[in-house]
């Protein structure tokens, strides 16, 4: 029985910031992801509802309750781990982590302010998205405003011998 060796430094990518190809997956990841638990959320709320109204509920009927409901779920989806966990579903399959400016973990307001700003990258036709290619850090808008960061979270020598 032979013991695991560590993993070498210079593979390792850990602490080191995301590039944009990474960080792009990783929010179709979470993309699809709302899309999809929203979806199937909402079904089973139609579903219930019934059974305690006495009538049929659409949600779809409702276009503000509808992208309220939206845009409160994709808050809670992307606020709650990033402040746990500093990583959303789409974060994790990919291996990254937001952090502070300093290299450490957000704390629940931090993670709550940078969703909150996300959306600030997509008001400027996507430009503040073009810091993540331009800079060296690879820190979009939001992040600069939120004073977060995304870096790699694992190793990629990890599984070599």
């Amino acid at each position: 029985m032979s013991a695991v060796a560590p993993p070498d430094p210079e593979l390792s990518f850990d602490g080191q910031y995301a590039g944009v190809a990474t960080r792009s997956v990783a929010f179709a990841v979470d993309f699809i992801s709302i899309a999809a638990t929203f979806a199937l959320g909402s079904a089973v709320v139609e579903r219930l509802l019934p059974l305690f109204l006495g009538r049929e509920v659409r949600l779809s009927d409702s276009q503000l309750v509808s992208s309220i409901a939206l845009i409160v779920w994709a808050f809670a989806y992307c606020a709650y781990p990033l402040g746990v966990t500093g990583r959303t579903f789409g974060m994790a399959i990919l291996g990254l982590r937001a952090v502070r400016n300093d290299g450490s973990d957000l704390s629940a307001g931090r993670a709550a302010a940078r969703v909150i700003v996300f959306p600030v990258s997509l008001l400027l036709v996507g430009l503040g998205f073009i810091l993540i290619v331009a800079r060296r850090d690879h820190r979009a808008l939001h992040d600069l405003i939120a004073g977060t960061a995304v870096v790699y979270a694992w190793q990629a020598g990890a599984g070599q011998t």
